[in-house]
């Protein structure tokens, strides 16, 4: 008999979640909230309590070959970084492709998660929801928790002095939809995140004036890279990261800054962040820089204090005349119908690889998304869940508590020492490292060394070109026919949108391709040195 399970949520991290247990042969129930999919990508005009919103201008910051999951590629007409409206198209092609949606319990909400009385022998649970004024209860073998972590706002006013006599209006980012109504406003947007950015950006057409306040700045980058291509294409490949691994620390940090400084200097634009060496995430903004250059938007240092219409900042500066305080100070984790099984203690999340509380006797509770990767989230999130169903499924195995708990802290300090003790970075991890750790787990890991010699090509695609889903479907549980293929013609996908016009294109000899192949061959020399 197939084990039930429960999935909390219907957005991203949900339906893939769904399509896992199906592909597992596991019998899911989805608990969706809303009235339908998409999440915090289905952009909605009204802010509803205990779902994610966000603003009408919403577009993804990472390109669409490497968000698409892993055994469904983005149709190539789709534009390389997409719109919230074109992102929610692409799940709803996905969840009919796969009928997910014949899983799901629309406007349910779930109350309570809890053990069974025979948790210690069953790893079952209890899953009270309310649909209509009526709850019902459940009994599950496995749940997989899908609801996100941009619900609950982080609104610190307590360290804004002076904002109880602010005069004008003020609300968290969450709240923020399209810049009409904000003409000829002069408005301060307290952080300097993507949500921050994005509606600075937006607002400073339609303002009088808009200031940005940061406490430590940020590195901002452009999601057009070399050649033109979307800047993960670029930089998420296991050839880099490699190198980034193999050079010291402080090398690494230094290349990061001067790779950074390459599109404008951040230090001259007020951006430099206060720690430069920390490798924190970047905003992905095209035009900060600009509205900066023109004086549309100022940025300004941390909020000492605010009096009735004005705010006076840490480095003495006043600005007067404040109508408007946009606060997009991030979000606070919460998941209060798990009771104590999930928290946020010392600026970390005990959760093993951030899915698995280590203290339960049966692993069959598993958090997805519940990560900050320094890419795409969507990659991510599938193969959490394609790791986390072969788990309740018995197929995989999770170490000791004990040796969950010192991974947990291992990990927390390293994420310390990389990422800095902010509270925005407690879920931030490296991106291809984490990847592939999960996939050693799942058994789905490419193997590059043996590759070269079976498939040389294949191989020089995987080493040095964009580490997307697609490598996690050549071998293994789960194996896709058209990975190959896939990985092959993503180019293609790449390059659709882009060329709506035409021309006559020059051929040159794929010299690159040669020299990849000796690059490839001198890292295999180098690996075989070592061992000797």
């Amino acid at each position: 008999m197939a084990k039930k399970v429960a999935v909390i949520g219907a957005g991203v991290s949900g339906l893939i979640s769904l399509k896992c247990c199906v592909d597992e042969g596991l019998e899911p129930t989805c608990f969706e909230k809303t009235e339908d999919i998409g999440g915090l990508w289905r952009f909605k005009e009204n802010v509803d309590d205990g779902r994610a919103s966000i603003y009408q201008s919403v577009i993804s910051n990472t390109s669409k070959e490497m968000s698409c999951f892993s055994d469904f590629p983005m149709p190539e007409d789709f534009p390389n970084f997409l719109h919230n409206s074109k992102l929610l198209e692409y799940f709803r092609i996905f969840a009919k492709k796969f009928d997910l949606l014949k899983y799901i319990q629309f406007q349910t909400t779930v109350l309570s998660v809890k053990k069974h009385p025979d948790f210690a022998s069953s790893g079952q649970w209890v899953v009270v929801t309310e649909n209509n004024g009526k709850e019902q209860s459940a009994v599950f073998d496995g749940v997989m928790v899908c609801n996100g972590h941009h619900i609950l706002p982080h609104l610190p006013l307590e360290s804004f002095p002076g904002i109880q006599k602010f005069k004008g209006q003020y609300f968290h980012s969450r709240q923020y939809k399209h810049p009409e109504g904000f003409e000829k406003k002069r408005i301060l947007v307290i952080g300097i995140g993507n949500s921050a950015s994005d509606i600075a950006v937006e607002l400073c057409k339609k303002a009088a004036q808009v200031f940005v306040s940061t406490r430590h700045g940020s590195w901002v980058m452009s999601r057009i890279s070399k050649d033109g291509y979307a800047w993960d294409l670029v930089y998420h490949t296991r050839f880099k990261t490699m190198l980034r691994n193999a050079v010291p620390r402080r090398v690494v940090k230094w290349m990061m800054e001067k790779g950074m400084n390459q599109w404008f200097n951040h230090e001259n634009y007020g951006l430099v962040p206060q720690n430069k060496y920390l490798v924190k995430e970047p905003v992905i903004n095209d035009d900060l820089p600009s509205r900066i250059l023109y004086g549309a938007i100022k940025v300004k240092s941390r909020v000492k204090e605010l009096t009735e219409t004005s705010a006076i900042f840490e480095d003495g500066t006043v600005e007067e005349n404040i109508d408007i305080i946009v606060f997009a100070t991030g979000y606070t984790v919460s998941f209060p119908f798990l009771e104590d099984l999930v928290k946020v203690e010392n600026n970390m999340v005990s959760l093993y690889k951030f899915m698995f509380p280590p203290q339960l006797e049966k692993s069959t509770l598993a958090c997805i998304g519940l990560i900050q990767p320094l890419g795409s989230i969507f990659p991510t999130v599938e193969l959490q869940a394609r790791w986390v169903t072969r788990v309740f499924k018995g197929l995989c195995t999770l170490p000791s508590e004990r040796t969950m708990m010192e991974d947990i802290i291992k990990r927390n300090k390293k994420r310390i020492d990389m990422f800095g003790e902010s509270n925005s970075q407690i879920l931030q991890t490296n991106y291809i490292e984490y990847l592939d750790e999960l996939a050693v787990e799942i058994g789905v890991k490419p193997n590059i060394l043996s590759l070269l010699l079976k498939d040389p090509k294949l191989a020089v695609k995987l080493y040095f070109g964009p580490c997307n889903s697609y490598q996690y479907r050549l071998v293994g549980p789960g194996q896709w026919n058209g990975a190959r293929n896939a990985i092959f013609t993503q180019k293609r996908r790449i390059l659709k949108p882009l060329k709506t016009r035409a021309i006559k294109t020059s051929s040159t000899f794929p010299v690159s391709f040669l020299l990849k192949i000796l690059g490839l061959l001198a890292v295999v020399v180098a690996f075989f040195s070592q061992l000797q």
